[in-house]
């Protein structure tokens, strides 16, 4: 099983739970022991699952671009970029592991890669600072686009945070000037520039890596201004209408697609994309390919008209 499961699937839990025992049990009973029953109610538990992820509302959503078992940033380096060389700080502060990033050939291609890392254990999402990134992290971000630049390379990042690291350090270090600054330098590059919201893309901290030629999302990410318990909050003055506020604010990726926010959206296996983690990493690499291969034949100027005109047209009718 690929745990843990979320509230609505419930269901499809407790099914999974008696194949298992099944499975055991027929382990103990010599081949051919029990296979008819365990097929069916395996056939039984694909369909539960495709029929659950086909009626998805925009809070299971969230529940699902938050799942711990996502791919995370680390997973798409290690399966994507061969000689992955991570570059770290800001030349100014510190190093701000909430927000990675390195040089390295993806499918061949020498390219820079950025992205929020949210840890996969409690250790890991210490270190990570559970993908909320403080204004080092962003001013890396600035540093590591403008040396892709320099040296003509393609930029791939990968967005998954819940937004930039609000705490009194990060303020006083000037965190939203970080921000703006790293969006800017998003928007004025001369080489082609990918965004994939893999997980959740929420408010500055998730575009300041994203103001891209192409923005790519997964068919269960959400992406949005704020979160839907920071909108709770502020305009409810009741966090628990977290949930109502997800279904209001327009968050999932068929919504954003309608809206041209983002420009394609990437199938996620059936149960979603920890289901079938490896399946998943080798789809979001072929859209990735596909739109480098669409850009590549764009001049400097031409990449930053495109980014330029891509933004100015939201909203518009």
């Amino acid at each position: 099983m690929a745990g843990p499961f979320l509230e609505f699937e419930r269901p499809i839990a407790e099914l999974e739970s008696k194949i298992e025992e099944l499975s055991q049990l027929a382990a103990d009973g010599g081949p051919g022991a029990l296979e008819a029953e365990i097929e069916a109610l395996r056939a039984k538990a694909r369909d539960m699952r495709v029929q659950a992820y086909a009626n998805l509302d925009a809070w299971q959503k969230t529940q699902i671009a938050r799942h711990p078992e996502r791919p995370h940033f680390v997973d798409y380096v290690a399966a994507l970029i061969d000689e992955f060389v991570e570059l770290r700080g800001d030349r100014a502060f510190a190093d701000d592991q909430a927000l990675m990033g390195g040089i390295g050939r993806f499918r061949g291609t020498p390219v820079l890669v950025l992205g929020h890392e949210k840890g996969h254990d409690t250790a890991s999402r210490l270190k990570h600072n559970f993908g909320s990134a403080r204004p080092e992290g962003y001013r890396k971000a600035t540093r590591l686009m403008s040396l892709a630049e320099q040296f003509g390379l393609s930029v791939l990042s990968f967005v998954d945070t819940g937004g930039a690291y609000p705490g009194v350090g990060s303020e006083e270090r000037g965190v939203a000037e970080a921000i703006a600054r790293s969006t800017e330098r998003c928007l004025t590059l001369g080489v082609p520039m990918i965004a994939v919201v893999t997980g959740e893309g929420m408010s500055g901290g998730a575009i300041g890596i994203a103001a891209a030629n192409r923005v790519l999302i997964l068919e269960h990410s959400i992406y949005a201004v704020i979160s839907p318990e920071g909108c709770a909050s502020i305009l409810m003055r009741d966090r628990n209408l977290a949930e109502d506020m997800a279904k209001a604010m327009k968050i999932t990726a068929q919504d954003l697609i309608r809206f041209k926010i983002v420009d394609r959206i990437l199938p996620e296996p059936p149960g979603g994309a920890h289901r079938d983690p490896a399946a998943m990493i080798a789809a979001v690499g072929d859209a990735i390919e596909a739109e480098l291969n669409g850009l590549s034949k764009l001049g400097p100027d031409a990449l930053r008209r495109q980014r330029a005109d891509r933004f100015l047209a939201i909203g518009r009718a």
